[in-house]
């Protein structure tokens, strides 16, 4: 035991430069992730302002009672993990097929600028990109419509259609987030030894060879492991994204409302904080379960590309 603490601190002295430079993001992690997790107590009291976080009466399962019996559980329950599937399944095809793709084209200058035109949607807030949609999409001043009356059609009410509205939001999240995803998968494909290249093309491989033998099988570890990140977030939804998007109109929350705008609507609403943290709490720990039985998976596939 002895042996062992002298060899922790002599680790300790040895890699002190590099400690000192981790701990801001530990004290920051520590501070911002672990110390607020104590008022999980919320969500099983009756918050007043009087007693506050821990002197309020408690309650129970009473809050997560109430959630569950209302009949929106499910209903956000399923549009947040629908949406986080679509997002799953093309935020990491089409990245890694466009990546791919200006991997093999030769021009340097056109892989730069088709690279820099994708990435450019990311850095736009969804606040502009909500006006955006706005504009394309409102029945009496949007372009869609426009183009539509131009033409002698009818216009669209789009904003008052629910069903539209899934294949618009997974459309305009892939957009927007098409040049992260591709980034980092080209990182991945430029990394891959080129001597697997060289020896394809000796064997006679011709281009969609190489790519199906050599550039896609040395992309599962990248793969996978976004994978399972977004895995961890799948019972949460991108607030920016839904909010901006559909604000408060309630004609679309039967196809657009996920756990993340319910909780905000239900704490601004009725202010019942209580409730709001249940159904905070029941979401962090689905995917923290959800995280779990996915790393498992890939343990019992491949034990060197799991997480933990």
């Amino acid at each position: 035991m002895s042996e062992r603490r002298h060899r922790f601190w002599h680790d300790v002295v040895k890699y002190r430069t590099l400690l000192l430079m981790l701990a801001p993001a530990v004290l920051l992690f520590f501070l911002f992730s672990y110390i607020p997790m104590s008022g999980i107590v919320i969500a099983f009291k009756r918050f007043d302002y009087v007693g506050g976080v821990f002197g309020s009466p408690w309650v129970g399962l009473d809050n997560f009672k109430f959630f569950f019996e209302s009949g929106d559980a499910w209903r956000v329950t399923r549009n947040t993990v629908l949406y986080n599937l679509g997002f799953i399944i093309l935020g990491n095809l089409l990245p890694m097929i466009t990546a791919i793709l200006l991997f093999e084209v030769g021009g340097k200058w056109f892989r730069k600028l088709t690279q820099s035109m994708l990435f450019l949607p990311y850095f736009i807030s969804w606040v502009v990109v909500g006006s955006i949609a706005y504009n394309f999409f409102s029945y009496e001043v949007g372009t869609i419509n426009g183009l539509l009356t131009w033409i002698g059609m009818d216009p669209i009410d789009i904003y008052n259609t629910p069903a539209y509205w899934p294949v618009i939001l997974l459309v305009v999240n892939t957009w927007k987030t098409l040049g992260y995803g591709t980034v980092m998968y080209l990182a991945a494909i430029t990394s891959i030894d080129k001597e697997m290249y060289e020896a394809a093309e000796m064997d006679g491989a011709n281009v969609f060879q190489r790519i199906l033998h050599v550039t896609v099988p040395n992309l599962y570890p990248t793969l996978i492991i976004l994978v399972l990140l977004a895995i961890g977030n799948i019972f949460q939804g991108d607030f920016g994204m839904f909010y901006n998007m559909i604000g408060n109109n309630g004609l679309l929350f039967s196809s657009t409302d996920v756990i993340d705008t319910f909780v905000f609507r239900l704490l601004i609403g009725s202010n019942e904080i209580g409730m709001s943290a249940a159904a905070g709490v029941y979401q962090s720990v689905l995917g923290f379960v959800t995280i779990l039985l996915a790393n498992y998976a890939v343990r019992k596939y491949d034990k060197e590309r799991a997480l933990f």
